[in-house]
């Protein structure tokens, strides 16, 4: 039988858990935690980067950081809440 997997896409945290033996086990991140920042970047030399490791190179490379999408999900990117937010 497939597996299913849940995701909570949280404004600053994120948790992906799959159902095993009919209960939730959360999927560990590469760092081991339960939880993961909702965090995206492309480093100064173009490596995509999720979670920890984008947070942390977050203040040297700004421009190349996404982080609080959630809100902005589905959104125009000329929309006037997305432009005050860029």
């Amino acid at each position: 039988m497939a597996k299913v997997i849940g995701i909570d896409l949280g404004t600053t945290f994120s948790a992906v858990a799959v159902m095993e033996a009919g209960e939730p086990v959360i999927i560990p991140n590469a760092e081991g935690g339960r939880i993961t920042p909702s965090v995206v970047a492309v480093s100064k030399s173009g490596e995509r980067l999720a979670g920890q490791v984008a947070k942390r190179q977050a203040i040297t490379n700004p421009e190349n950081t996404i982080f609080s999408i959630k809100r902005l999900m589905g959104r125009k990117f000329d929309e006037p809440t997305v432009e005050y937010d860029r």
